[in-house]
């Protein structure tokens, strides 16, 4: 790895999850990890050492890679919401929303984003100029390309709260969520607003990509306020209205 490097690999597992990756230098922080062995063979390859496990809530498709990584590296930190202790047991370092706390030269704040489940948190990196970096949010499953989380144990208030919280960020916010469902998403947006061009021209474009065997992440933020249903919905109640769509859609 080059000197003073930062990057952010994407490491696709089970039928659509995404393990991110960030890295710098011979460092490395995994977020999510659904399973270990992708993983641990993809670090190993590089030389990386894992010195942290970021975790947004407690899915198994989410911490289930964590017990067997930290089997290879047991220094390592896990990090995820102090209020979700109990679901997520492995923690080292436990947050809250509005919390910031320092990892591989960065200044990391915890965002409660709750609405897909009770204490989902999201990581938000700033912009890094020296390394000419975009600022980056580890979302989890609250906010997907052109959709958003399913609202497991959260309401439709507390989810239109937290996309609002997200859409606050910069403009140029690298999206990078859990879950390769933008093409699905997008589909379903067409059959909402038809006539929606730059929606329609988006999905024009991640049906190329995803038949190149590309991935259509990370997104942004500026992408997601003119082509997300969701993030778009003027209130609550059409938020809600938009969220039973989607979760009745047959497509």
């Amino acid at each position: 790895m080059r000197k003073n490097s930062y990057e952010i690999h994407p490491i696709p597992v089970l039928s659509d999850n995404i393990i991110w990756v960030w890295v710098h230098e011979n460092q490395a922080v995994v977020v999510d990890p659904a399973v270990d062995e992708p993983v641990r063979d993809w670090l190993k390859s590089k030389e990386l050492n894992l010195i942290a496990i970021l975790q947004t809530h407690h899915h198994e498709d989410h911490i289930g890679g964590t017990k067997g990584l930290l089997q290879y590296w047991p220094k390592a930190e896990v990090i995820a919401s102090k209020d979700d202790l109990e679901r997520i047991p492995l923690q080292t370092s436990s947050i809250r929303n509005g919390d910031t706390f320092q990892l591989m030269d960065s200044q990391i704040k915890v965002l409660g984003v709750p609405g897909h489940t009770r204490h989902h948190i999201a990581f938000y990196l700033p912009a890094n100029k020296e390394v000419k970096k975009e600022p980056a949010l580890f979302c989890g499953d609250t906010l997907f390309g052109a959709g958003c989380g399913r609202l497991f144990e959260g309401t439709a208030e507390e989810m239109f709260i937290a996309l609002h919280k997200i859409n606050s960020l910069p403009a140029d916010t690298k999206i990078y969520c859990a879950h390769e469902y933008t093409e699905a998403n997008l589909r379903w947006a067409t059959s909402v607003s038809p006539e929606d061009l730059l929606i329609k021209k988006r999905l024009e474009d991640i049906i190329i990509k995803r038949r190149s065997g590309l991935l259509s992440l990370p997104s942004t933020i500026s992408e997601e306020r003119i082509t997300n249903l969701f993030i778009r919905a003027k209130d609550v109640k059409e938020f809600a209205s938009l969220r039973r769509s989607k979760d009745n859609w047959r497509g």
